[in-house]
């Protein structure tokens, strides 16, 4: 046998007499260099997703300063150009369901589970319509992606403050009343397990508010692509299924919580359905 590989010998004690069972266990000089070899993929990765995301942006915004503010164009960029670049980049599968269940030609406020910061690029690049996504404060001290939420338009929330959120929710209402879609993660963080955490309500509020429907998303494969602790892109499929629309005309705002519980219901039984077929 090679001096680099490392083997067990033991002897079995059988009825029908002895055995001599060899078992060889993988050479580590290999291991360690598979090792090696996805940590400088994974770092390349790293330096692609933030040269690829302050590129797209500078472009972006640009191109809204030539459309005299114009937020259109540079939302669809997103989807059409930055978030298909960073999928390409994870090597990430992106397969949509349930398109033909909503009239785009509304506005909607969509909700959708939260496993992994990818999910903002599928959305992006799944919904054929511009969106605004309700984002934590953090992020707007954030160079490049600060600078694009806020040209955007996009909600800050900060997390723990519910009076100033509610208050930055109010402000979006007549934005979607005047045919914007939005698009919340009512769990408020990412999962770490993939479970679906219970959704809060203030997306649900704008909604009732607007009087537009709630269209709830569930989203698999995202966390497995790029978890939510750290920066470890592996290749993989992310799903997303649209649900049917809930309507929320003939609500009050006292219906907020229950609303949210059907849309948290909805996303879940979709989720679970789509983890048993990748089982199977």
């Amino acid at each position: 046998m090679r001096k680099t590989a490392a083997s067990l010998s033991f002897r079995a004690g059988l009825d029908s007499g002895e055995k001599n069972v060899n078992v060889v266990r993988l050479e580590p000089r290999a291991a360690a260099t598979g090792r090696a070899a996805w940590t400088v993929a994974n770092a390349l990765q790293a330096v692609f997703t933030v040269v690829w995301t302050a590129g797209c942006i500078v472009l972006a915004l640009a191109v809204q300063a030539a459309s005299g503010g114009r937020t259109h164009g540079p939302l669809r960029m997103a989807a059409r150009l930055w978030a298909p670049g960073l999928l390409t980049g994870a090597r990430a599968k992106l397969r949509v369901e349930g398109l033909d269940r909503v009239d785009f030609s509304k506005p909607h406020v969509f909700v959708a589970n939260h496993q992994s910061i990818i999910d903002v690029c599928a959305l992006f690049r799944a919904l054929p319509v511009p969106i605004r996504f309700v984002i934590k404060q953090e992020l707007a001290s954030v160079p490049f992606i600060g600078w694009y939420a806020r040209a955007m338009g996009m909600v800050f929330i900060q997390r723990g403050h519910a009076r100033e959120a509610a208050e930055r929710l109010h402000g979006v209402v007549s934005l979607v009343r005047e045919g914007e879609s939005l698009c919340a993660f009512p769990e408020g963080t990412r999962s770490s397990d993939g479970s679906v955490k219970p959704f809060k309500g203030g997306a649900f509020q704008v909604a009732l508010q607007a009087g537009v429907p709630v269209v709830p998303i569930a989203i698999e494969g995202s966390g497995a692509v790029l978890p939510a602790a750290g920066f470890r892109v592996r290749p993989g499929t992310i799903t997303l299924r649209i649900g049917d629309p809930i309507p929320t005309s003939g609500l009050c705002a006292g219906d907020r919580h229950a609303l949210a519980q059907r849309a948290h219901a909805a996303v879940a039984a979709m989720h679970e359905a789509m983890q048993v077929a990748a089982r199977t």
